[in-house]
């Protein structure tokens, strides 16, 4: 087995990365050096007009290239265009059902000349669905066949004594973001459609998820009168430790539509972190001689329900004393209690 030293290995590493970037550059090159008459925006008119219509863009390819085309499928999913991934050989064998009027068709094969991709384009053409070829032999079959030709020709692959497709593959793919990203631009797919792609992603919940949906509810939140003593305090704080502080609440006269919920009417005075717990038992013995009122921190942070989970992190970490606070109150436009949001949900959350 050949033996390379560590820096051969960096070294090699290095050459892959900048030989698939070069195969980059030069296509990027090329679609520039004649932008009307490249294909590209072709290509994208017919991807456009697919999907405008409520038609879908259906993505071939066999082998690595079929590979590419499912990634091109999901990027195109993701940023708002219709797209579904077509097996060349399933096709052939009744799959190519799946291809509707409103529909167009991206081909990919380096080459220009595989099998199954060739033997697909009689049917393709009887539909009257237009042919998006990607590939890197402009006198292929499929470059003479297909409606739109898109270069994806590269010099030499990465690899140096086996011709394993990879800069290809890279710049086919690129090809695909760029075409994906195009749309997304003209359809005006904005990141609040993306979030709404993407829900369980990170981007998603901070552009969707709001306070309310995260919120602890009050009923699971500890609290205290201002004239309880510390014993109070800790057993309320150690029977609902999940917020790590215990509000104090000073009842105040019944409001109508206050219902059965005994904290509908109760106003937040102050709040005890497990922080000032702690330095209260500094006192020793005298900590059980204190009341809520006398630990509690009176500088009240409050937020809304309806605020987006991102803006209620935002104000506990960004504090103008540097310090960050570990939760919030939240209110209600009424501005009932409802509950309160951590920064440990958050974080973990965001």
């Amino acid at each position: 087995m050949p033996v390379m030293t560590s820096d051969q290995m960096v070294t090699e590493a290095a050459r892959i990365l900048r030989s698939e970037a070069h195969a980059l550059l030069d296509a990027a090159d090329r679609l520039q050096q004649d932008p009307h008459d490249n294909g590209y925006h072709k290509a994208i008119f017919h991807l456009f007009r697919a999907v405008d219509q409520g038609g879908k863009i259906v993505v071939t390819g066999v082998g690595k290239s079929g590979k590419i085309a499912e990634k091109i499928v999901v990027t195109l999913q993701s940023t708002g265009s219709c797209a579904v991934y077509l097996h060349p050989t399933e096709a052939l064998h009744g799959d190519l059902g799946v291809i509707g009027a409103k529909d167009a068709v991206l081909a990919l094969s380096f080459s220009g000349n595989t099998e199954e991709i060739l033997r697909l384009l009689p049917s393709l053409k009887h539909r009257g669905v237009p042919i998006i070829g990607l590939g890197g032999n402009t006198k292929s079959k499929l470059a003479r066949e297909c409606d739109v030709w898109l270069d994806g020709y590269v010099k030499s692959e990465a690899c140096t004594h086996i011709p394993a497709p990879t800069s290809s593959t890279t710049l086919a793919l690129a090809i695909g973001d760029a075409l994906a990203l195009t749309l997304c631009q003209l359809r005006g797919f904005t990141k609040e459609h993306f979030a709404l792609n993407h829900p369980g992603g990170s981007l998603g919940r901070k552009l969707l998820l709001k306070v309310k949906d995260v919120m602890v509810r009050n009923g699971e939140v500890a609290t205290v009168e201002p004239g309880a003593f510390m014993d109070t305090v800790i057993a309320e704080a150690t029977k609902k430790p999940r917020c790590g502080a215990v509000l104090v609440m000073e009842p105040v006269s019944p409001l109508p539509g206050g219902g059965g919920d005994k904290h509908a009417n109760a106003k937040i005075v102050g709040v005890i972190t497990n922080g000032d717990i702690r330095r209260a038992i500094a006192f020793r013995e005298r900590v059980f001689q204190l009341r809520a009122s006398d630990v509690m921190s009176r500088d009240l942070v409050t937020c809304s329900n309806e605020d987006m989970a991102s803006e209620a992190k935002r104000l506990m970490e960004e504090r103008p004393d540097g310090d960050t606070i570990s939760m919030l109150p939240v209110l209600d436009k009424s501005n009932r209690w409802k509950g309160v949001v951590t920064l440990r949900d958050l974080e973990d959350l965001l």
